[in-house]
């Protein structure tokens, strides 16, 4: 279902409830962190060792 020419997009089928679908690889792009910025405050998510996902302010 995913093959490189969907990589980095959205999932056209939504999820359990009903939002769009990103794999994670499209959104660190071969890193670790990343900036998600929301009404203007920055939020840092980070993929830890452990392979889990951890989102700061």
């Amino acid at each position: 279902m995913n093959d490189e020419k969907t990589a980095g997009k959205a999932d056209p089928q939504p999820g359990g409830n009903g939002a769009p679908v990103h794999e994670s690889e499209s959104l660190f792009k071969g890193g670790n962190e990343i900036i998600i910025r929301h009404n203007g405050a920055d939020y840092r998510m980070k993929i830890t060792r452990q392979g889990k996902l951890i989102l700061n302010k």
